[in-house]
Order: structure tokens, then C-alpha cells, then sequence
């Protein structure tokens, strides 16, 4: 038997960089350790309006209205303002008021206000410079999840968990702009998941799955590592006021792209039943990844993977795949280049070429053109891929 995913190991010019990761704000609340010892982050992502406005402005009926322009996002490459359903903005307590003043010196320059000191004392018992330490509000499952969390959490807040640096196993447990990119053409393409069952892979913090959840009837999201799933599973329960509002569920399962079959042991955590493997093949019409390219062996992974389950569903199926094109230096040629993206493409034309005589396999770009309903800086790097699968004619 193979390693699985989370044990692969990892060739020296396989880099992930941290510049890429996304840092929802600027402080970050950390609430827990994980099993891993790693400290886990909490940040929340406001919806504009939610769907309680609709009936607070008078148009339940009608759907929704535009945001006004004050409470759209930034703009970045191709973003603008829609009729679409839902407009996410990631923020907490770092709202910029309006008309706020910024003092400034006599030359300009922001005037920073430092914190006195205490006053001073010939012996001190501590340091004379403050020093701050995070403080763990809760360990592992103490923690408000489920029912007793969403007392407190608005329709409007989706929440997440997560880390900020992790060794290169672990980039799952990490935000990063493919996602968000993703769940913006999630919201953008409502009509394409309205009422179906979606498959994630390497779904990470779970959050496109989410988003996904508050329009599909099922969705299924899947990675590996136990502690990695249950982080996921942990942002499920935190936002499931969200996704049982439109009748979503979203079952966390593991799905390793290296194993030809799914777990169905009941003495493994997040395993799959008979009748969930049969849901899978009957009923899956939109397939999902965000942001798993980046290491040769894995992507031809993720495209093995992708060709076993498409020839087992009952249906034709769209997949979207979120990827940003990265550059980095390698020894191998002494130059900057962008392997991992380059051999991700060569994937997607070796696809869309293969001909078994059963499935086509059509591959087209996304325009980034779509609103940005998140807020996020959506570099031209940043690439969405459709694959549409169809009964080969």
C-alpha cells in the first residue's frame, strides 16, 4: 500500500511561499491549539446584507438588491457590482469608520500616539518594555461549537478557523486567495449549483464548501489528515445557521487521491457509508479544487482522481479548479520559473485530449471578469479552469 497524501514526501524545489497566504485582517484572534500543538485563528467574513433584509427592505419577493457602493469591496482586476445573490466582505473589529480623523505631524507624516509607560521603578520585577502574548482562549473541544455557538453568531458571519504558517503538509489548514476566489464564482454562479451535490477535493478549512452549502443540497468535502478534518468539520458546525437556512449539508469525508477506493470502516474517523458512496456516483453534477497544485505527484493525483470519479457518476459534470500561478527560484535552473503551473496545465491538455471512447473532457478558462464579492486581492495570477464532462458522442 501506497503513503497517503498528508505522508508524501516532498521534492527540495517544491515551494509555497507565505507572500501568498491570505491574512483576512490584520490581527487575528487565536482561540486554541490544535492536536498538532499548531496555534488555530479565528476569522470572520461579513455578508454585506443578509437574507433577513429581505424582508426588512420591503423585497421578499422580489430577491435581492444591489449593495451600495459604500459597502462594496475594494476593487481589484475585473471586479464590479452585481444582482447576485450574496456579497461577501471579510472583516471584524478593523471596520474603517467613516470620517475618521488621522492626526498627522507638522510635516504630514501619520502622527502615532505610542502607549505611556509605567511609571518607572530603580528595580523592576518584569521587563521595562510591555511585551504581549497571545492568550489561547480555549484548548481543543472546549470551545463553543454547534447550537451553542450560533446563540451568538448573526445570519450575516461566516466564521473560520484556521492556521498561519504550517510546514508544507499542512498548507490545508491555511486561507489562501484561490479560495476565496473560488467561493466568489460560487456566489457569482448560483444557477450552477442550486439544488445539486458537489464534490470538494482538498477542500482545507472548508470554506468554498461552505459558501457551496448555502445553495446545494449536498456537498461533500474531502481531504485527509484527522486533524485537518476535524478543523473542517469544526468550521462546518460554526457556520451551519448559514448553509441550514437554504437546506444545505455538507458532510466532511476523506478522500485520498492516492488510494484507488474510499474508506468505508466505521472505526475511521470521517469515513464514508455505503448510501453516502452511492449519494457520491448518483447525484454529483459539480466538482471542486482550490489551490492543490503545487506539487507535480500530487496534481497528477488530483487528475487520476478526477478520471476514476467521473467515470462512476451517473451524470455529467462540471468540475472548477482555482489556481494561482506561481513564480519561484529553483536550483535545477538557476532561474525563476513556475513548474508547479506549468505542469498543472500540461495536466489539463493531456485531459482534454484523452479519448477512451466513453467521456469528453471539454477545458476552458474562466474569465476573472466576474463581481469580487469577497474581499481579497485578485492578482492576474489567479486563474479559474472549467471542465466540462459529457457522454463522449
Amino acid at each position: 500500500m501506497g503513503p497517503a497524501m498528508d505522508e508524501v514526501t516532498f521534492k527540495s524545489d517544491t515551494v509555497l511561499s507565505d507572500v501568498h497566504l491570505y491574512t483576512p485582517n490584520q490581527r487575528h484572534l487565536m482561540v486554541r491549539l490544535n492536536g498538532m500543538g499548531q496555534p488555530v485563528f479565528l476569522s470572520q467574513f461579513k455578508l454585506l446584507w443578509s437574507r433577513d433584509s429581505w424582508t426588512d427592505s420591503g423585497a421578499e419577493d422580489s430577491g435581492p438588491t444591489d449593495v451600495s457602493t459604500e459597502e462594496m469591496p475594494p476593487a481589484g482586476s475585473g471586479s464590479g457590482h452585481s444582482h447576485e445573490d450574496l456579497s461577501l466582505q471579510a472583516g471584524d473589529d478593523n471596520t474603517i469608520q467613516e470620517g475618521l480623523s488621522v492626526p498627522l505631524d507638522e510635516d504630514g507624516d501619520l502622527d502615532v500616539v505610542r502607549r505611556p509607560r509605567a511609571a518607572s521603578d530603580p528595580n523592576p520585577a518584569e521587563p521595562a518594555r510591555d511585551k504581549v502574548h497571545p492568550t489561547i482562549l480555549a484548548q481543543e473541544e472546549d470551545d463553543l461549537v454547534g447550537d451553542q455557538a450560533h446563540e451568538s453568531c448573526p445570519h450575516s458571519i461566516i466564521k473560520i478557523e484556521h492556521t498561519m504558517a504550517t510546514p508544507l503538509e499542512d498548507v490545508g489548514k491555511q486561507v489562501w486567495r484561490g479560495a476565496l476566489l473560488l467561493a466568489d464564482y460560487i456566489l457569482f454562479r448560483r444557477d450552477l449549483f442550486q439544488g445539486c451535490t458537489v464534490l470538494e477535493l482538498g477542500a482545507g478549512t472548508g470554506l468554498a464548501s461552505i459558501v457551496a452549502a448555502t445553495m446545494a443540497h449536498t456537498v461533500y468535502c474531502t481531504d485527509v489528515g484527522t486533524d485537518l478534518l476535524a478543523m473542517c468539520q469544526r468550521n462546518v458546525a460554526l457556520n451551519s445557521h448559514l448553509t441550514a437556512t437554504g437546506g444545505g449539508v455538507v458532510k466532511v469525508k476523506e478522500l485520498d487521491w492516492l488510494k484507488d477506493s474510499l474508506c468505508t470502516d466505521p472505526k475511521v474517523p470521517f469515513s464514508w457509508s455505503e448510501e453516502e458512496i452511492a449519494d457520491l456516483y448518483d447525484h454529483t453534477t459539480v466538482l471542486l479544487a482550490a489551490e492543490v497544485f503545487y506539487d507535480d505527484d500530487l496534481t497528477n493525483a488530483l487528475f487520476n482522481t478526477l478520471s476514476r470519479l467521473v467515470h462512476r457518476l451517473k451524470n455529467a459534470c462540471t468540475a472548477i479548479f482555482s489556481v494561482e500561478k506561481r513564480f519561484n527560484f529553483t536550483l535545477r535552473h538557476l532561474d525563476v520559473t513556475c513548474e508547479a503551473y506549468d505542469h498543472f496545465r500540461a495536466s489539463l491538455d493531456s485531459l482534454e485530449k484523452l479519448a477512451d471512447g466513453r467521456l469528453r473532457f471539454m477545458v476552458e478558462p474562466v474569465e476573472a471578469s466576474f463581481p469580487q464579492l469577497l474581499v481579497y486581492e485578485r492578482i492576474r495570477q489567479l486563474e479559474l479552469w472549467k471542465i466540462v464532462v459529457e457522454p463522449a458522442a
